[in-house]
């Protein structure tokens, strides 16, 4: 379940505000955003919509970026132990702000959230076409993660209204 954690901030980006919560998202509301980001991805076929909702419900850090309009243009979602660690498990930005600013100001107040770029290291799931954004965030890749996944992993894209 998401930290009760009350954040609320404006970000204005080339002629847009966007505004910036800490708050939870329905499955079906995190569902439509994946169809319009390429985050749609990174998700297996099994189980799909239930998993989605077992994550919205249980992420420690739950950041919504929403447009004048209320529609969800960024997300970034983490887990932290607000001492040493935060992993950013989710990253996304809907495909027509791209490029505005928001993933790295999702990233900035996450870490911010989580005790700050001097106390917390940052990790963060990301696809190869992802890389070069990390990078320019002045992340490096690790090579001291391990992982063990003995998960049934089918491949798909969240697309509008089909899966």
């Amino acid at each position: 379940m998401a930290v009760s954690i009350n954040f609320h901030r404006e970000f204005h980006a080339r002629k847009d505000v966007f505004s910036i919560r800490q708050e939870l998202v329905s499955a079906d509301e995190y569902i439509a955003f994946l169809s319009r980001s390429d985050l749609g991805s990174q998700y297996p076929l099994e189980d799909f919509r239930h998993r989605i909702g077992d994550l919205v419900q249980n992420v420690q850090i739950s950041l919504i970026a929403r447009d004048r309009a209320g529609k969800i243009v960024g997300i970034c979602f983490a887990l932290t132990d607000f001492a040493y660690w935060l992993l950013v498990t989710d990253l996304g930005v809907d495909r027509d702000y791209v490029k505005h600013g928001l993933g790295r100001e999702l990233m900035r107040i996450a870490h911010e959230l989580a005790g700050g770029e001097r106390k917390i290291i940052q990790f963060a799931y990301a696809n190869d076409a992802a890389i070069p954004f990390y990078e320019k965030l002045g992340m490096e890749k690790s090579t001291d993660m391990m992982e063990k996944s003995d998960v049934d992993w089918t491949p798909f894209r969240v697309e509008d209204g089909g899966f």
